[in-house]
Order: structure tokens, then sequence, then C-alpha cells
């Protein structure tokens, strides 16, 4: 199980940015690593990561580190496909006959036989 870890560290320099995350990398079990929106926070995210043995090795640096959180980190779904668009073709128009006009003679034609 992934968990993120958020631990609040005063960090003025983007040298102690840089030894902040250099410690939370040696860390075991360590995926990522990244500084906070704030600035003073890092957000580890890692599996079986010690939260308390990370925010001691922290105040060894920077005399001073609070867990803010620590929580599951949820797995994010991809996007579902979307079905392809189904067309509808309206039915043809009916063929209509169009009888040509037969003129009458007015006898049978059998007769003419």
């Amino acid at each position: 199980m992934k968990q993120k870890i958020v631990i609040k560290v005063p960090m003025q320099s983007d040298k102690d940015k840089s030894k902040a995350m250099q410690i939370a990398v040696t860390m075991q079990g360590v995926s990522s690593v990244s500084i906070g929106k704030e600035g003073d926070r890092i957000e580890v995210i890692g599996e079986g990561v010690d939260s308390v043995c990370l925010a001691k090795s922290l105040r060894k640096k920077f005399c001073f580190a609070d867990i803010v959180s620590v929580g599951e980190v949820k797995p994010v779904n991809p996007p579902q496909p979307t079905p392809p668009f189904n067309y509808y073709y309206p039915p043809p128009c009916p063929q209509y006959y169009n009888p040509c006009p037969v003129y009458d003679t007015g006898s049978p034609s059998w007769f003419f036989m």
C-alpha cells in the first residue's frame, strides 16, 4: 500500500530544499519526493516508509520537522475510452411506381388476334 507523507520543514533557500530532498530519497521504500506548494513542506510517496524515522532524520539537519499528514495514495483511474458513435442512417425513400399512360382504343387486345 502506497502512502503519502507530508512533513513541514523550515527551508529558506534552494540549498535547504535540495538537502531535505536528499535526506528523504535515502529512506527505504521512497518512490518520489516533491516540495509542496507553500515551499516549506516536503511530500514523500512510497511503500513501507517509516514517517517517524524520516522526521527524525530531517530534525537532525533542520532542528525542526513536523509531520502534517500521513495518508494512503489512491490509484488514479485512467479515463474510460468513449464508445464509437453510432450513426443513424434514415431509411431509404420508398420507390414509387410511375405508370405510363396507356391509351385505350376501346377494343380488347385479344380482338386483334
